[in-house]
């Protein structure tokens, strides 16, 4: 099963729409998993017709429409690997052990809001997954997003998908 991993995505504020290798990306996908901060309702509809299946939550700078259609954390399994999705996760420091209490029932948390790639494994073996961000880079060198594969309830071949500067 092939995912395509992303957030904060910022539409239209950051950019006018989504980079071409992302919606390719999204359109190959067995799964689509957004962690929030769409910011427009439309890049939601979008998503959704152009995915296979999507699996999204809201973010701090989503407003009502899409807190009305999105939850703040969403628990799927895929493939037999448990997954969870939320926005925030709080600071850097200490990460792996909140995030291991707060989600003791889950094989990967995929989380935004830093838009700061992240891959880490916190004790008990929960991986933490945050794809940094496809159109607002920050302080990061690309704006990026992540792909996987679930293989018989593994996550496996994770990479880190750097996009041309605009």
């Amino acid at each position: 099963m092939r995912l395509v991993l992303t957030a904060d995505t910022h539409l239209p504020k950051r950019a006018r729409d989504l980079p071409g290798p992302l919606w390719s990306a999204i359109e190959e996908a067995d799964v689509v998993v957004h962690a929030g901060d769409w910011v427009d309702e439309s890049l939601l509809d979008a998503v959704t017709a152009r995915s296979r299946r999507l699996v999204g939550v809201y973010g701090n700078n989503d407003g009502p429409a899409l807190r009305a259609r999105l939850p703040e954390v969403a628990r799927v399994e895929l493939d037999g690997l448990r997954v969870a999705v939320v926005h925030e996760t709080g600071p850097r420091t200490g990460r792996e052990k909140r995030c291991a209490a707060r989600f003791p029932d889950v094989d990967l948390l995929v989380f935004g809001h830093s838009h700061i790639p992240w891959d880490t494994e916190a004790p008990g073996g929960l991986r933490l997954l945050n794809p940094g961000s496809p159109t607002d880079r920050r302080s990061q060198p690309h704006a990026t997003y992540l792909t996987a594969d679930i293989r018989a309830g593994r996550l496996v071949e994770v990479e880190l998908h750097r996009l041309p500067r605009r």
